[in-house]
């Protein structure tokens, strides 16, 4: 089956990168990495209309009862090709960059690529954890040893962090299998919904915050978010667009996916400080964006700031502001994933992250400058750009439920724009000095390959949402269809009710 082999292409492509010589495993790499991309284009069509495609459904280990179960559908489907596109243009950023181990640089990155696709189409709540897990290993080695001075500082950092939350995803996991007695989501889901499988208030609260707080640390959602700015600044140029653009939809995707069909009423009674802490987050980060002096750190912090937009429209419950969550989780995937390119290919030229060793770069490189402010436009939410769709439409939804909630939200909005202008000025106006003129040069026809499809999807996105939004409505209105629903009831067990059919009714704790 086509998402089989999507799925496991990058695995093989990965062992075969390690066999090969080291001076043909970067053409290797790229040519391998884009036949999977033109391969996952064919997924979108039967997966366009929002429905579970693909379906793979067979036993892998028999106790215990573990099952091979991957599917796709319109929550899952524009996370897939935003993984599998972004693949080959980290190769073509790497290219010249990497020098050394460049066998086992490429042969991550592959690996890093079957990791994120499996976590978007396991349907097996213990398929998906090892999937889960598998993106740490190649991300880990991408920063340690490919990364600058503080690398081994920064990815033990990265790697504590996710590690503490997916030991307590590990735990629910675990304890929803002694209760439902499989591992199997959908059906686990249609356990819940014919009242067969029942939780308690303090269960389904326990067991939304062990998930919750698991891919909050991927969000990362303030204020679990200190890893981030370290990853980002230390990592290389294809290890910051991965982690940007496809590892933190990891952690939003987790949300959309399991915190909300399975623990709904827990996730509506925990609404309000979590949207508390992503407006908080949403201004802390583009207030610290706006101080920093380091490049990289100051598109990290925006993905707070960004990432903050996306998890409070998850919070909002509202069909607009699901919807312009997961556009943005797209939007952000292209406009910061470009963002982290263009810096890396500043920093190859001129050796620095410092905003302040630069200046006057517009004269020496006018397309580097054009491209750098097109990017900064997509991603403050210049309208006709993508951004703008996906933080208009979470704005919407969130104020059909709390106009209070807006306005700081907006003001975020605000900020945005004041430190990406702000370090667009700093940066590419005013005059060049002499070691700006001697060292930064123009793009060359490799970046220009790399950044084009960035470009080109900014505008497509800003201006046909509709080519993209109508399997991701589907897919949301049906996740929104199940959460709303347990809100109605809690299924709860009463001392003396003759069996969980009975239970479906009314019970507020």
């Amino acid at each position: 089956m086509l998402l089989n082999a999507v799925l496991f292409a990058p695995l093989l492509g990965s062992i075969v990168a390690l066999l090969l010589p080291a001076q043909a495993v970067r053409k290797f790499a790229l040519i391998f990495s884009l036949l999977v991309f033109v391969a996952s284009l064919a997924l979108a069509g039967p997966a366009g209309s929002g429905g579970e495609a693909w379906v793979t459904n067979v036993p892998w280990i028999a106790s215990p009862a573990i099952r091979y179960h991957v599917a796709m559908d319109g929550l899952s489907l524009w996370l897939v090709l935003l993984s599998t596109l972004l693949t080959p243009i980290c190769v073509l950023v790497s290219w010249n960059h990497i020098q050394h181990r460049q066998k086992e640089f490429y042969a991550f990155l592959l690996l890093l690529e079957f990791g994120v696709v499996g976590v978007f189409v396991a349907m097996d709540l213990f398929l998906f954890y090892v999937f889960w897990e598998v993106t740490l290993v190649p991300m880990y080695f991408l920063i340690g040893v490919w990364g600058h001075e503080r690398r081994i500082y920064a990815t033990v950092k990265f790697f504590l962090y996710t590690m503490a939350g997916s030991v307590l995803m590990l735990a629910a996991i675990i304890y929803l299998y002694n209760r439902a007695g499989t591992f199997d989501y959908p059906l686990i889901l249609q356990l819940i919904d014919s009242g067969q499988l029942l939780f308690s208030g303090a269960e389904q609260t326990l067991l939304f915050l062990a998930f919750f707080f698991a891919f909050a640390v991927k969000v990362p959602l303030f204020p679990l978010h200190t890893w981030l700015p370290d990853a980002h600044v230390e990592a290389p140029t294809a290890g910051s667009v991965m982690l940007a653009s496809v590892l933190l939809k990891l952690g939003t995707y987790g949300i959309v996916r399991f915190c909300l069909p399975m623990f709904g009423n827990a996730a509506h009674e925990h609404a309000s400080w979590i949207a508390g802490l992503c407006i908080v987050g949403i201004l802390y980060g583009a207030l610290v964006a706006m101080v920093q002096p380091n490049m990289k750190k100051l598109v990290a912090y925006s993905s707070v700031s960004h990432l903050g937009f996306v998890v409070l429209g998850i919070f909002s419950f509202t069909q607009q502001g699901l919807d312009g969550a997961v556009y943005q989780m797209l939007n952000h995937g292209i406009s910061t994933g470009a963002l982290f390119m263009l810096v890396g290919m500043m920093y190859e030229r001129r050796h620095s992250l410092e905003i302040k060793a630069y200046g006057g770069v517009a004269n020496p490189a006018p397309w580097l400058a054009a491209v750098f402010l097109i990017t900064s436009l997509a991603s403050i939410g210049l309208p006709t750009l993508n951004n703008f769709v996906g933080e208009f439409l979470v704005l919407q939804g969130v104020a059909l439920v709390n106009f209070h909630w807006v306005v700081p939200a907006a003001l975020g909005v605000v900020l945005s724009a004041c430190y990406m202008l702000w370090l667009y000025q700093r940066a590419f106006l005013g005059e060049a000095s002499e070691h700006v003129r001697s060292h930064v040069t123009d793009l060359n026809v490799r970046e220009v390959a790399a950044l084009a499809p960035l470009l080109l999807l900014m505008v497509w996105m800003g201006v046909g949402p509709q080519t993209f939004l109508p399997p991701v409505s589907a897919a949301n209105a049906r996740i929104l269809k199940r959460s709303q629903s347990s809100v109605e009831y809690q299924v709860k067990l009463k001392p003396g009710q003759p069996g969980p059919a009975a239970a479906r009714e009314v019970a507020r704790d």
